[in-house]
């Protein structure tokens, strides 16, 4: 069984069944153990034809297989180097099991389907981890993909030398991926950063602290306009995106887009002040760092920072496990409404 999108209208989803055809040589079969859904999985869905999000995963023309992180155990393998019974990180579809053509890695294996093969290696990795579950793989099922994300973001505005600026501007302060991003530049430090959210996420948002201000969507315009400024996107909301720019005019260095927790507030950004406002692509940040610093480097960098992370979280998110197509329906329809506690983290399974 799997979670399909509708490509035209990511409100509308079903499931089918798929029957399980034989392997083929070099292919392995996983259950797959349990995903997370948030609110980067519907950014996922927004760009799944722009960034060949549903690429990974093929199906019916016209519809999707929604990409998520999670956890799977070899149940079949007609590939010698990869044995039945390890356990893997990585995304698989949202459904019950995955086939792949795998390759051996020195950490696990990778996705070489030749439809893969022009997607990110972030994207078709698999990670061996222990045949037992850790007391924190919930938290970095919900958290490592948006945290990479949020970790190379503020890596390559730093890399920039912050475009000139002193202070960031984080819309969607709320979401997970918007958190991970703060506690990224806190770690850093000398930079203000503030948060953008709803009236209604004021107190979570205070209670995280991780923000230096917390200013509401309705109040933005009262923020001092003077002070050079980045803004980081995580809405997707283009009456807030061109609010900011007009806002801060010629204060505004730098409009980095990366979320859309905000998807159905969009319109046309033509003609507004400011630098035009650019999508951040994770892949092609972890590409350059990995040559500049070594892959090991890197992955030790991200690693210690996530565990960091992984820690604080415990001080304000709430991990709710549920299993079965309903659960994996009315999650989906949360985060995709807009409607889901910010402190909540959903860990499904079928």
């Amino acid at each position: 069984m799997y979670l399909e999108i509708d490509r035209t209208d990511i409100r509308t989803h079903r499931f089918v069944d798929s029957s399980s055809a034989p392997l083929k040589d070099g292919e392995v079969r996983l259950s797959i153990e349990n995903f997370a859904l948030t609110s980067n999985n519907i950014s996922y869905a927004l760009g799944g034809d722009f960034l060949d999000y549903w690429g990974f995963f093929p199906t019916e023309a016209g519809w999707g297989r929604l990409p998520a992180m999670g956890y799977g155990i070899i149940t079949e393998s007609k590939n010698d180097a990869i044995p039945v019974g390890g356990r893997y990180f990585g995304f698989f579809p949202v459904g019950k099991e995955h086939v792949v053509h795998a390759e051996r890695t020195s950490g696990g294996f990778v996705d070489i389907a030749p439809y893969r093969e022009k997607h990110a290696m972030a994207y078709r990795a698999f990670d061996k981890v222990s045949d037992t579950p850790a007391p924190d793989d919930n938290a970095i099922l919900l958290l490592r993909g948006l945290f990479v994300t949020s970790y190379l973001a503020e890596d390559f505005l730093f890399e920039n030398a912050m475009f000139g600026a002193g202070q960031i501007v984080v819309s969607s302060a709320s979401s997970k991926t918007a958190i991970a991003f703060a506690h990224r530049v806190r770690a850093r430090g000398n930079t203000h950063c503030i948060a953008l959210t709803s009236s209604s996420n004021v107190a979570f948002v205070e209670m995280v602290n991780l923000y230096d201000e917390v200013a509401t969507y309705d109040s933005l315009e009262d923020l001092a306009d003077w002070a050079p400024t980045v803004f980081v996107d995580m809405a997707g909301n283009t009456d807030v995106i061109s609010r900011v720019h007009n806002h801060f005019g010629e204060s505004l260095m730098y409009s980095c887009r990366i979320g859309a927790t905000h998807w159905e507030q969009n319109g046309s950004l033509k003609g507004i002040p400011g630098p035009a406002p650019t999508f951040f692509f994770a892949p092609s940040q972890l590409a350059k760092r990995g040559k500049e610093w070594g892959r090991d480097e890197l992955n030790s960098r991200m690693n210690s920072a996530l565990a960091d992370f992984t820690t604080d979280s415990q001080r304000w998110m709430d991990i709710q496990e549920t299993h079965g197509a309903d659960a994996v329906a009315a999650a989906y329809n949360e985060l995709v409404s807009g409607k889901i506690s910010p402190e909540t983290g959903h860990i499904l399974s079928f």
